[in-house]
């Protein structure tokens, strides 16, 4: 395992290297034989630089000298007031990717305690994510477990 990344919290100005990111995250899972894309890197870019300019996510990425490899995005899940407990929010945890030649070295359990240690810090209730089922077993090492009371409903659209 190496040490030889950081880890900090995205900026707006990384939002077009996180638009490739996204770009090659989503070709792996087409499995080297990705369709044309239907909308352009810079639609994604501009996105992601709205969305972390006004805080409605948060992301952080791993460095390995000036280059990113790794992100991982966190989009606060507002709940409703209630009278008898706490409101805290939920963490919606999404597009946590590393390059692979940078996985298994250290660097997703680094983003993730860094998400995680943000989390705590600023008081979430829970974080939730949907792994795949290869980077399920990272998830669970760092603490996620499957929910006893989440239920979901596929949309066929």
């Amino acid at each position: 395992m190496t040490t030889d990344f950081t880890v900090r919290p995205a900026q707006p100005a990384d939002a077009r290297r996180l638009a490739e990111l996204r770009w090659k995250f989503k070709e792996e899972d087409h499995e080297g034989r990705p369709p044309a894309p239907i909308r352009p890197l810079e639609q994604a870019g501009q996105w992601i630089h709205d969305r972390l300019s006004d805080g409605r996510w948060l992301a952080w990425v791993v460095e390995t000298g000036s280059d990113i490899c790794g992100h991982v995005f966190l989009c606060l899940v507002e709940r409703m007031p209630d009278p008898y407990s706490d409101n805290t929010p939920i963490g919606y945890v999404t597009n946590f990717y590393i390059t692979p030649s940078h996985r298994n070295q250290g660097a997703g359990s680094a983003l993730l305690e860094a998400l995680n240690e943000h989390c705590r810090r600023t008081g979430f209730d829970t974080l939730i994510a949907w792994p795949s089922e290869r980077s399920s077993p990272l998830w669970k090492r760092s603490g996620f477990q499957p929910p006893d009371e989440l239920l979901e409903l596929p949309l066929d659209v």
